[in-house]
């Protein structure tokens, strides 16, 4: 194919090509009703980052051997970190919010075990997903309350006084109230309170005896910081 030939090609569709463009842009034209407001999409999604306190409870039964301890208990310290959460609107009242962190946390022997001092100690990750439902007829001030599920995983566990300290991971409920204060249309602030409801069991060994207890954790978590709505 001759060089002239090309040459000849390639002019038929660049012109082809500007003319498509041309009709694309008169027709984009003739479509655009001038004098309409512009069109404001929703948009769902919602992020948050607190400070949280988490206030687990503990354990009254401590089997040894499997015999129980009469008076033996546990006692799970608290512990502060960041969070964050992820939180996508349905509707302007309906949301999920999927809850992220991860907190460290000691056990301690106490009533007839105190002397044993610490005996793990582990940390907690317990992703939460809840549903929520959005109060909207208070102008900046925006409540909410909300239920769902939790699933906590142990790991990095240390022994202290037992020996091959482990915790099983486990499943539980979550109850959530709080609300958010609406600066402008994008930034505020936010309060909230969970409840999880978290049972799972502790295992160990006291030299060559095997020690249990199922602890009560159900702890609170308690937040406040930033909300930031796209």
């Amino acid at each position: 194919m001759s060089s002239r030939i090309i040459r000849g090609l390639g002019i038929a569709v660049l012109l082809a090509t500007t003319s498509l463009s041309a009709q694309a842009a008169d027709l984009g034209t003739a479509v655009k009703k001038p004098g309409l407001p512009a069109f404001t999409e929703f948009n769902p999604w919602m992020v948050r980052l607190r400070g949280i306190a988490v206030l687990p409870g503990g354990s009254d039964k401590v089997y040894a051997g499997g015999a129980l301890l009469a008076g033996a208990k546990v006692d799970v310290s608290n512990s502060v970190v960041p969070e964050l959460d992820i939180t996508y609107f349905f509707t302007k009242n309906i949301a999920a919010e999927l809850i992220l962190g991860t907190t460290p946390h000691t056990a301690k022997g106490k009533g007839a075990i105190a002397g044993l001092g610490t005996l793990g100690k582990a940390w907690l990750l317990p992703p939460t997903l809840t549903l929520q439902y959005h109060f909207t007829d208070f102008g900046a001030f925006k409540p909410y309350i909300g239920v769902g599920v939790n699933y906590t995983l142990f790991y990095g566990e240390e022994h202290g006084t037992l020996n091959r300290f482990r915790i099983q991971h486990t499943a539980g409920l979550a109850a959530q109230v709080g609300f958010d204060y609406m600066i402008n249309k994008n930034w505020g602030f936010n309060v909230d309170v969970k409840k999880l409801y978290l049972r799972p069991t502790a295992r160990g060994q006291l030299g060559a005896v095997p020690v249990k207890t199922k602890v009560n954790l159900d702890p609170w978590i308690i937040g406040t910081g930033v909300t930031y709505k796209f």
